[in-house]
């Protein structure tokens, strides 16, 4: 509900700038998760023209229940059980091509002044290399896909850090 409320929020006009640093919920959506927030997540402060500074915070992770909740076709692939009622699947190279073409072109028809931070260390703790969800086919995919299909006007801001490390949140932050 986290990525509804925050769109329900810029569209009810109670958000002037917008820093958006965990865009999971776009994976849940390409990748059949239980905690999607929808297609039109990431789209109402561009509509809005307001200001935003965003990252690709968890897109390595789409979210199920407990083990037993995730669908058999996803039964093979790799999945981190966070918690018992929390499993993880990593996202695959062809998902996150996907997930980067699709945050592309949603940043691309923003209105407003957009900036793309890029954690080219891991996009979550489980996603740096030596953890779990250490894949850098995948994330090459996204990032591959992002220069791919994303407009020149969207300031891209590609960090030799993890999404998690204080100098990349503080670059966000200065940035907004």
């Amino acid at each position: 509900t986290g990525g509804q409320s925050m769109e329900a929020l810029a569209r009810g006009g109670f958000i002037t700038a917008l820093l958006d640093t965990t865009t999971t919920e776009l994976a849940d959506e390409v990748g059949g998760g239980v905690l999607s927030a929808g297609p039109d997540r990431l789209e109402a402060a561009g509509e809005l023209g307001l200001p935003q500074v965003v990252s690709l915070g968890a897109l390595d992770m789409v979210n199920f229940g407990p083990l037993d909740s995730v669908p058999e076709r996803h039964r093979e692939r790799n999945l981190y059980v966070h918690n018992p009622t929390i499993t993880l699947m990593r996202t695959t190279p062809e998902e996150c091509a996907v997930l980067g073409e699709l945050i592309a072109r949603k940043l691309n028809a923003a209105t407003g002044p957009t900036a793309l931070f890029v954690p080219l260390k891991g996009v979550s703790m489980i996603a740096v290399e030596g953890q779990v969800f250490h894949d850098p086919a995948a994330d090459e995919a996204l990032f591959s896909a992002l220069r791919e299909h994303l407009d020149p006007k969207v300031e891209a801001h590609w960090l030799e850090l993890d999404v998690n490390d204080e100098r990349f949140a503080l670059a966000m932050a200065d940035r907004l």
